[in-house]
């Protein structure tokens, strides 16, 4: 059965998301950014959601880590809870 292991960030607004991406790409560290930003409590570990199997996360956020590259930020992806950016870190198909 698939698994994977992924981190995320957590705001409520696109703009938002959209400009973490940004400094995520321009070398800020994704971690330091979810412990400073992340509305969600795994922001206190980087983000780091752990292991899960598809179906245990909302189906926007389970639709991006089962598919999009490992190491690769992902998002803004929008669920109920806010906008997201997602990086999957470890994946098993």
């Amino acid at each position: 059965m698939a698994k994977a292991a992924a981190r995320h960030i957590l705001v409520q607004t696109e703009a938002e998301c959209r400009d973490l991406k940004e400094q995520i790409a321009n070398g800020t560290d994704f971690a330091q950014l979810a412990k400073v930003h992340s509305k969600c409590p795994s922001g206190r570990d980087g983000g780091n959601l752990g292991t899960f199997s598809p179906g245990q996360m909302v189906r926007e956020f389970d639709e991006v880590v089962f598919s999009a590259p490992v190491g690769e930020v992902q998002g803004p992806v929008k669920t109920q809870f806010g906008f997201h950016l997602v990086e999957v870190t470890h994946r098993v198909d």
